[in-house]
């Protein structure tokens, strides 16, 4: 019987991999064969720490992850990699999906694997999808639609300077802006 290895991910560095990691131990993983990469989106197709991961593979061993998300977002690539492990005689084992434990070392497994493989992908396409119509609607509406903040004029910061030297607050001035204290200030101090 090979190893275990196991693999956590959290996309944004805020997160954190704690359960995943008490997970992968309760399956059997030892904490020397955990592999994890903090702020790294599923999506791209390099991530340092899954590509040692997979280094780490040899004949016989199992790549464990909690959860189908953590290998990726795409069926075909989910499908294709889940092959390449069985070239390599190493098998892929997802602790929860579907309610359980699938293992695709097994015909059921790899059938369980390929069904919520597709089921992933049809998920996250219907998710753009919400979420391109909602954008049209509140585009279409006129609303705003949040993200990078609008840029100020140096006369804006000139004339938030101007109050700020009169003694009007600087909390204030930043918050009539919807600007932060920190970035008024930068923003002034720049302008001298």
């Amino acid at each position: 019987m090979g190893k275990l290895i196991g693999y956590a991910r959290v996309s944004t560095k805020q997160q954190n991999t704690d359960r995943q990691v008490a997970d992968l131990i309760a399956a059997g993983a030892r904490r020397d064969d955990l592999y994890i990469d903090k702020g790294v989106s599923g999506a791209k197709a390099s991530r340092p720490e899954f590509d040692k991961a997979i280094d780490a593979l040899e004949a016989g061993d199992t790549l464990v992850i909690t959860t189908l998300d953590r290998l990726g977002r795409s069926t075909q690539n989910m499908l294709a990699f889940a092959e390449q492990l069985r070239g390599r005689g190493a098998g892929l084992r997802v602790l929860n999906l579907g309610g359980g434990d699938v293992d695709t070392g097994t015909p059921m497994g790899a059938m369980v694997f390929t069904v919520m493989a597709a089921l992933a992908q049809m998920e996250l396409d219907i998710k753009r999808e919400r979420v391109g119509d909602s954008v049209s609607k509140r585009r279409a509406a006129g609303k705003d639609l949040g993200g990078r903040r609008k840029t100020f004029t140096d006369s804006q910061i000139r004339s938030a300077a101007m109050l700020v030297g009169q003694g009007e607050p600087i909390a204030q001035v930043a918050k009539d802006l919807k600007i932060s204290r920190a970035t008024l200030y930068r923003r002034m101090f720049l302008l001298d």
